[in-house]
């Protein structure tokens, strides 16, 4: 005989939920040249998440974040996602996530592997991790990602290109850390319907995006940008905005 069906319990696994928050950086270093505002300092990281800390919250990868709230988990818990895959991530951002007991997820570019930051024409020009770098950051605990193979806009690429930054990439970075690449981030946060088929197609469990609107859901999660100028006040308000204007989606 089936056991009985708690219904309680499958509404509240299928019903939307809020959204949770994912804190959006991108490099950890000197930000007096940073006309694209990707750039935070490690003493204003290390103050950001002491700010987390006091208000009972903790950061911790995307993966893990899912993971908790599909156990009915999660309320403390914010992802912390670094996109681009920056070379500072391991001498600057890490040094301060461990201090503060934070787990990331760090969004790279397989095709980039020692490169720098080529798409921003006006610079500076940011080292990017090699792959013993990428390795490293793995060793550590910190889940990686795709971030494309490139830094291509997704919804611009014909199907071929598409194809290949989403599909090539993970299979390159498995291939690197031995570990699945289930997590992807959509470059320059540009999403459309395509774009999501893709990296369901692929594989992954979830993908990360900026205002992706109606497509909001499992492979395009929003996220909120933190940058240098966000003190504690900042965020406060930027928490408290996510909470209002985020609809709840489902499988979230």
């Amino acid at each position: 005989m089936a056991a009985p069906v708690d219904s309680a319990q499958t509404a509240r696994s299928v019903a939307p939920r809020p959204l949770p928050w994912v804190a959006m950086y991108h490099s950890v270093d000197d930000c007096s040249d940073d006309p694209y505002r990707v750039t935070v300092t490690p003493e204003r990281l290390g103050e950001q998440l002491a700010w987390l800390r006091r208000r009972g919250l903790r950061g911790v990868s995307v993966a893990d974040l899912l993971a908790a709230r599909a156990r009915g988990e999660g309320r403390d818990l914010v992802g912390l996602t670094f996109d681009d895959g920056y070379a500072d991530f391991l001498t600057a951002a890490l040094p301060v996530l461990r201090r503060w007991n934070c787990g990331a997820t760090l969004f790279v570019l397989p095709g980039r592997l020692g490169g720098d930051n080529a798409w921003d024409p006006l610079g500076p020009r940011k080292p990017l991790l090699t792959a013993d770098g990428i390795r490293q950051a793995a060793a550590e605990g910190v889940e990686i990602g795709s971030h494309g193979l490139t830094h291509v806009d997704l919804t611009r690429a014909d199907d071929l290109t598409l194809k290949t930054e989403v599909v090539e990439s993970r299979a390159l970075l498995e291939e690197l850390t031995g570990v699945a690449a289930d997590g992807f981030c959509y470059p320059y946060g540009t999403v459309d319907a395509r774009a999501v088929e893709a990296v369901r197609e692929a594989g992954y469990a979830y993908a990360c995006a900026i205002d992706p609107g109606p497509l909001t859901g499992p492979h395009a999660l929003p996220r909120v940008h933190v940058g240098q100028n966000d003190t504690a006040w900042r965020l406060f308000l930027k928490h408290r905005l996510h909470r209002l204007r985020r609809r709840p989606a489902e499988g979230l």
